[in-house]
């Protein structure tokens, strides 16, 4: 393997170093090599950004017989000082907020829903301070860290209440009487001053590390080489800090790109230079390698849960050449908020069947306006992206989203997929060998537009710059082909062999919405055939299915509308009812179920 003139410098470089490598650059290539260099006694620790990392470092050190490297996530490092030596419980999921309302005793404060909303902002707060290097949560101002303008006046308005309660969650955590957050593991491993003693500690992704984490890194003895992309910070809303730009290091760059080629690379220049449009951004070079490489794993990239979902609805409808896709990550976390409530209970809220709404929250709304209000007071995008989904879609997004499943592979059949659907988030790190942007990402004219309102209110910059570097990340995810809208083409680029424009269809005002009176055509599902059986009797199917008479309870009737609503099969649904499959039938067509979700 022939290195670049960048890689060879970085390798022989000595001292603390940052390196600002662009997509594609073999980051991991040069961090393998530069620790190959090193003495073979070194103790040397390579921080992963995730779990999945973590495992393919660990692979690739491996096979480099590196057996002296040591491959962890701050995470895990974290877990191992902390949650063993202290026996505590780990919290999982994280708390929701009816948990932290009930734990807290909170007051609603005078407001519909109060309690659950300033539970929303008790969490943020926790999780702001978890990740921050601060000492006390006394340090920190919770309205940094809130764009949206009513969920800013609303935590202004009961600051020191949230601030109060913060502080005292927080110490039931510490004290053990409650579980404690992943977050809360790693803070206290940074507040407990670690000496990690290793020679080498090289930190990956150092663009989206926590302020915790970084504090926990520069405080080391060990020559420290952090490594990144300042363009590709995409986790500021998890109160990640750009580290690569906070640590006072020797610069490094890795400017050649062996993804993809000349044309891909100036228009990934192009969408970055929209930064100085609010603020002189960092210039940077990016060479991309000529070769074409040819493969045949297609993805669509979305920037929101939202925008993927559509995009998916039109692909399945419209290409009857798809037989399987693939979601990355769990293809249900797509129909969940991080809250935990799930588009079914939203779409039970928006139906008025309150009796069938699990999540503890949305059961408490009295109509889906005031589910709107209450994410606008939070601030909450996810949970307002499913209120978005269920409003435009209706009642025909169980039969959507049961079509879409039932193409869907698993993770062991990935390769039979022909199609990829993710959004910029869950496929970080990942290539492609054709990448389709959904338009759903912010334009230049959108940019500009913000960033004259955030300058006239003195707001930060920091999600406007994120929202760029979200399109350069989808941008540079491909190996060859790349087909985007020309909505988010910068002015005088032109179409290449290998960059395909194509104008986005404008729906007609009038054209029914999908509110669930107007529905997509999709095909029912198969309930498939009941063979006739020449010894039928009521007697036998009683001694087969027990319950195959008994009159359905409510209770029952809630399950089965969930099952139904959740994609299960009528084999499946008959099974856990012990009741035929015609008895199952009978039922839906009871209780509507075909009328009502498609």
């Amino acid at each position: 393997m022939k290195l670049t003139d960048e890689q060879i410098e970085i390798i022989n470089s000595s001292g603390d170093i940052k390196i600002n490598a662009v997509a594609g650059s073999g980051k991991t290539t040069t961090i393998i090599e530069y620790a190959a260099s090193r003495p073979p006694q070194s103790r040397i620790l390579y921080l992963a950004f995730n779990r999945s990392v973590k495992n393919e470092a660990v692979k690739k050190f491996a096979e480099r017989g590196l057996h002296n490297v040591c491959v962890e996530t701050a995470h895990s490092l974290a877990y191992r000082n902390i949650v063993y030596s202290h026996n505590y419980k780990v919290q999982s999921p994280v708390y929701r907020s009816y948990e932290i309302s009930e734990i807290l005793k909170l007051r609603n404060a005078g407001e519909r829903h109060g309690e659950f909303i300033i539970a929303n902002h008790i969490s943020k707060f926790i999780s702001y301070f978890c990740n921050s290097d601060a000492e006390k949560v006394g340090e920190l101002n919770l309205c940094d860290v809130i764009s949206d303008a009513e969920a800013q006046a609303f935590v202004s308005k009961h600051y020191s209440y949230i601030e109060d309660q913060t502080r005292i969650f927080l110490g039931k955590m510490n004290t053990g009487a409650i579980g404690i957050t992943h977050d809360f593991y790693l803070k206290k491993f940074q507040l407990s001053s670690p000496e990690l003693g290793f020679d080498y500690i090289l930190f990956d992704e150092g663009q989206d590390a926590s302020a915790a984490m970084l504090d926990v890194f520069k405080k080391q003895k060990a020559v420290k080489v952090i490594v990144g992309d300042t363009h590709q910070q995409i986790y500021g809303w998890r109160f990640a800090v750009n580290s690569l730009e906070k640590a006072g290091f020797r610069t490094y760059n890795l400017t050649r790109s062996f993804r993809f080629g000349q044309d891909i690379a100036d228009l990934a220049m192009k969408i970055l230079k929209w930064k100085d449009h609010f603020k002189k951004h960092d210039a940077v070079n990016i060479s991309g390698e000529s070769s074409v490489k040819k493969g045949k794993v297609n993805a669509v990239l979305g920037r929101t849960n939202l925008g993927l979902l559509l995009k998916a609805v039109e692909t399945v409808n419209e290409r009857k050449d798809i037989r399987h896709l693939y979601f990355e990550g769990n293809i249900n976390s797509y129909t969940y908020a991080d809250e935990g409530a799930s588009l079914y209970d939203v779409l039970h809220l928006y139906n008025g069947k309150h009796r069938l709404i699990r999540d503890k929250i949305v059961r408490q709304m009295k109509d889906i306006k005031e589910l709107q209000s209450y994410t606008e007071k939070t601030g909450d995008n996810q949970f307002a992206m499913i209120v978005e989904i269920v409003k435009k879609y209706g009642n025909s997004l169980p039969g959507i989203i049961r079509k879409i499943k039932g193409m869907h592979v698993e993770d062991d059949d990935r390769k039979k997929a022909e199609v990829i659907f993710s959004t910029v988030h869950r496929c970080k790190g990942m290539e492609y060998d054709t990448v389709e942007i959904v338009n759903d990402f912010m334009t230049e004219e959108r940019i500009i537009k913000q960033a004259e309102e955030l300058k006239k209110d003195k707001m930060s910059y920091s999600a406007l710059t994120e929202e760029i570097n979200l399109l350069y990340v989808a941008v540079t995810r491909t190996r060859n082909i790349l087909i985007i809208p020309h909505e988010l083409i910068p002015d005088n680029f032109s179409p290449s062999e290998n960059i395909k424009i194509f104008k986005a269809e404008t729906k007609n005002k009038n054209e029914n919405t999908h509110s669930g009176k107007g529905r997509i055509p999709f095909e029912k599902p198969d309930f498939g055939s009941v063979k006739k059986d020449k010894t039928y009797s009521v007697d036998k199917i009683r001694e087969k299915h027990k319950s195959a008479y008994k009159k359905w309870t409510e209770k029952e009737d809630d399950e089965l509308t969930k099952l139904y609503c959740e994609g299960a099969n009528l084999n499946t649904i008959a099974g856990h009812f012990k009741r035929t499959i015609g008895s199952i039938r009978a039922r839906i067509l009871k209780l509507e179920l075909e009328d009502i979700y498609g």
